[in-house]
């Protein structure tokens, strides 16, 4: 992991290669390209009916954009974990990216290993994301505008690599950090229940 103060962001553009490979967790990125916003019901479609984009070197966005006028208003990430059991398929079809908040399963951190990252986005910057937004189309919009799939050009959005393709994972890191300050300062055993 490096340290994010001393770190010049890398720019990845879409789609996505092996250059991924070399990332790491705590690197600093910034994405540009093309873009696809998928939550609960759009990865349910996708796995029934099949993927409505180009997979290879894809990134997705757990995200459901506010959208007005063909304009994106807001569209700052959803909580990934809630996709963790729809993400196998879209990364065995080649998806290298996926864009979020909150981390995902151990499970889609081994999914992940050899071929794609896990980038997050800060929760509560839906409109900084929206700033670097433009609208290219949509796919299942009958699924309504937070599940539909967006697909949106970014413009050099930073992003964290928060899951590497070699198993390295920011938030099971500072999970296990946390626990071990929580053991340390408050042990089992040594005192009486209230």
């Amino acid at each position: 992991m490096i340290n994010a103060t001393e770190s010049t962001p890398l720019d990845l553009k879409t789609p996505l290669g092996n250059e991924i490979l070399s990332l790491h967790a705590g690197d600093l990125v910034t994405l540009s390209g093309s873009v696809y916003t998928a939550r609960d019901e759009a990865h349910i479609r996708m796995k029934e009916d099949g993927i409505p984009f180009d997979p290879d070197g894809a990134v997705v966005y757990h995200c459901g954009p506010v959208v007005q006028n063909n304009r994106i208003v807001v569209a700052g990430p959803t909580t990934s974990a809630r996709m963790n059991s729809l993400t196998g398929f879209i990364l065995d079809a080649g998806v290298k990216g996926i864009i979020g908040k909150g981390g995902m399963s151990s499970v889609v951190r081994e999914q992940l290993r050899g071929r794609a990252v896990y980038l997050a986005f800060t929760g509560g910057c839906a409109n900084l994301a929206a700033a670097r937004m433009d609208l290219e189309g949509v796919f299942y919009e009958d699924l309504g505008m937070a599940e539909a799939v967006w697909q949106i050009k970014l413009d050099h959005l930073p992003l964290v690599v928060a899951m590497d393709a070699h198993g390295g994972d920011l938030f099971a890191a500072v999970e296990q950090s946390a626990h071990e300050v929580f053991q340390r300062s408050y042990p089992t055993g040594t005192g009486t229940r209230r």
